[in-house]
């Protein structure tokens, strides 16, 4: 008789390993790049895309322009991976690069989400998150850090449920809007990052109105800035724009 086999036990660290590790970085470029001579201009930005290339198959990443929505940074990078370490090492390669000196780092918002980052992936991503996830092919992508009031953890079971619930049905009411709601508790400062993507920011707006009557917004919403409002463009599109 054949023995049963014994069904297979994940380790924690095999369990961890499954995680995608999601990180939000917006990035303001020093006003004296546009001083330097056209051919070392050149040089620096051919370098950053050098870079988006060493990495596109040790993760996914994105590029939106902020050039005409926040005034404290003008691009963003949104990167999905892993590993964590990815990002210590993209960034360490931006940082080196002809364009680091002209680069700062304004905000990084880093969370997780249970499902991993199948490799190779740079033009889609898989659902992660809460909601019908993102894909990278929307036109515009809102994200905001969430941070829940202790009375939120205080309620039962139920309580929470049912106003998730809600708050699903309402996404559900705006299909051209996906959502992705990842968790960042204990990584970073917030608990929460949401994002939106969608070819249409009146049906966000719509969305988010419709979002904030709702009773879990009594909850949710003890911060949720910065809200940041990016415009998918192509990397060599964003650094020409900025000269």
């Amino acid at each position: 008789m054949q023995a049963k086999t014994q069904p297979e036990v994940k380790s924690s660290q095999e369990e961890s390993s499954q995680r995608a590790f999601i990180r939000f970085a917006t990035y303001k470029v020093d006003p004296g790049f546009r001083k330097l001579d056209s051919n070392l201009r050149l040089a620096a930005k051919e370098e950053v895309f050098s870079a988006l290339d060493f990495f596109k198959d040790r993760m996914a990443i994105h590029a939106y322009s902020l050039l005409a929505t926040r005034a404290e940074a003008d691009f963003l990078f949104w990167q999905a991976a892993n590993d964590l370490e990815i990002f210590e090492e993209f960034a360490s390669k931006l940082a080196r690069s002809a364009m680091g000196p002209y680069l700062r780092g304004v905000h990084s918002f880093l969370s997780t989400a249970r499902q991993s980052v199948p490799a190779g992936v740079a033009k889609t991503q898989p659902d992660r998150g809460q909601g019908r996830g993102l894909t990278g092919e929307g036109r515009f992508l809102f994200v905001m850090p969430l941070v829940k009031t202790k009375a939120w953890h205080q309620l039962s079971t139920a309580e929470r449920q049912k106003m998730t619930e809600e708050h699903a049905g309402i996404v559900g009411r705006h299909p051209s809007v996906r959502l992705e709601i990842t968790s960042a508790f204990g990584l970073d400062d917030q608990e929460f990052v949401a994002a939106f993507e969608t070819d249409s920011p009146q049906d966000f707006l719509n969305l988010i109105e419709e979002l904030r009557e709702s009773k879990a917004a009594l909850y949710t919403n003890v911060r949720d800035t910065p809200t940041i409002t990016a415009v998918a463009r192509d990397p060599k599109w964003i650094l020409d724009a900025l000269g």
